[in-house]
């Protein structure tokens, strides 16, 4: 039986790593590999909503210190 759950946070992030070193060497075609496969894409997506999200939280971060800049005449 597959053991897994959404990754939300850091923790999560960090279980579902250490997991995968646990299944790496998984026989194909196993439900150790099934649980494999699913964790790496839960693992994917968690990396690519984080990336996004940096990227954005950076992109408003610069808004605001040009802006700034600007009212003060920098």
């Amino acid at each position: 039986m597959i053991n897994v759950k959404p990754i939300h946070t850091e923790d999560d992030y960090n279980a579902a790593l250490a997991r995968v070193d646990e299944l790496w060497e998984a026989e194909p075609g196993s439900p150790e590999s099934d649980e494999l496969e699913v964790l790496a894409v839960l693992i994917g997506n968690y990396e690519e909503e984080l990336a996004d999200f940096t990227a954005t939280v950076q992109a408003d971060s610069i808004e605001a210190i040009t802006y700034l800049m600007e009212q003060r005449g920098l």
